[in-house]
């Protein structure tokens, strides 16, 4: 089996390590090599939804079914396993944030808020209460150490590599987290699992959105705010009605599809959404071009903030990294960025380090909206 290091302290003659099991493949996989180690290892699993409607969940985690296969994990390696009741709040945190940031026209990553609270800080504060030397997930990402400390980069994977929804991890934070996958390609993950002989070596990943399986969000939200059915006008850049539409939360920034006006020689994009209006401004692809966003609840890992140091910028879990420039308040692109919106994560990078990030508020656009520009487009 592959040797990884957990780079705990020296000196502890058997270090205790708390391993975040979500029951499947990959956190499976960390619990497996830290008691590999010798050192005490201890499962804790987060039961985020109603146990018994969870079972059987296709294509969630913290679920029913991913609960009883991290004990069957556990039972199988020897090791401890609790079971921590968070469900009350995943829903306040995340659930319901999600909902309210749809509702107010924005464009909500919840991984991020997810990872934020229920998945470290309650963790890493049971951890630490269980007298851990180290919390270890099964993200895809590496923790390296670097001149002033432990540094977070992107992992060696780059299919798997999780670290833009890891942006908001503190420093604080990463002096105690251990992420052993992240110099592992999957691959490699799935033949340790099926060399232990764990039952889940060959379960599907879940979603992105675990507790949006069917992939209906708009559905979800109409369900937890009925008030986001309510219809409003469709209008261009100029400000004219030109359609109407059965609810802002089945628009996001950028989406083409879905918007159902006709008569139009070019296609259109959606540019912005005016939640206290119920308005969807509307235009051609050019108008979605962005030359810089500003960030809000900034956090930071990377050194001293210089405006004139290049870096790259993500601002989608799927977009590739573009060059651009920070001064502490706004990402600036070197080039205009397209499907930009607010609620959204702007994550920064220098080569494969995390810098830190943000939530972009709003946007400035590369070209000005011109009265007309409809019209002429």
């Amino acid at each position: 089996m592959s040797q990884v290091d957990f780079q705990l302290p020296a000196g502890i003659a058997r270090p205790r390590i708390v391993v975040a099991m979500s029951g499947g493949v990959d956190s499976s996989v960390v619990a497996a090599l830290a008691a590999r180690t010798g050192a005490e290892t201890i499962g804790v699993t987060l039961q985020l939804y109603d146990h018994g409607a969870a079972v059987g969940r296709a294509g969630s985690c913290c679920a029913g079914r991913d609960i009883a296969d991290a004990r069957a994990v556990a039972d199988k390696l020897g090791i401890a396993h609790y079971v921590i009741d968070r469900e009350s709040s995943f829903r306040e945190s995340v659930i319901d944030r999600f909902a309210d940031d749809y509702i107010a026209g924005r464009t909500p990553i919840p991984c991020v808020r997810c990872n934020m609270g229920v998945k470290f800080t309650d963790l890493l504060g049971l951890a630490r209460e269980l007298g851990a030397d180290c919390l270890a997930t099964g993200h895809y990402v590496r923790r390296l150490i670097g001149g002033e400390g432990p540094e977070l980069h992107r992992a060696i994977d780059p299919a798997r590599d999780q670290s833009y929804f890891l942006f908001a991890t503190t420093a604080a934070q990463l002096d105690f987290l251990r992420f052993p996958l992240g110099g592992l390609e999957k691959t490699e993950v799935r033949a340790l699992a099926a060399e232990l002989g764990l039952g889940v070596a060959g379960k599907p990943d879940s979603q992105d959105i675990c507790f949006v399986p069917d992939g209906d969000y708009a559905g979800l939200v109409s369900r937890l705010r009925p008030e986001a059915e309510t219809p409003g006008d469709i209008v261009d850049l100029a400000g004219r009605v030109i359609g109407r539409h059965r609810g802002i939360t089945r628009y996001t920034v950028g989406q083409r599809r879905g918007i159902e006006i006709g008569g139009q020689s070019d296609p259109l994009y959606v540019i912005r959404i005016e939640a206290e209006t119920r308005r969807l401004v509307v235009g051609p692809r050019s108008a979605l071009a962005v030359a810089s966003a500003r960030l809000s609840d900034l956090n930071w890992i990377g050194g001293a903030i210089d405006p004139a140091r290049p870096l790259l910028a993500k601002v989608r879990s799927l977009a590739k990294p573009t060059a651009a420039t920070f001064d502490g308040a706004a990402v600036h692109f070197a080039a205009p960025e397209y499907g930009v919106a607010p609620g959204q994560a702007a994550v920064l990078y220098e080569g494969d380090r995390v810098l830190g990030g943000g939530w972009i508020e709003e946007t400035e656009a590369a070209e000005p909206q011109r009265e007309g520009a409809m019209a002429a487009a």
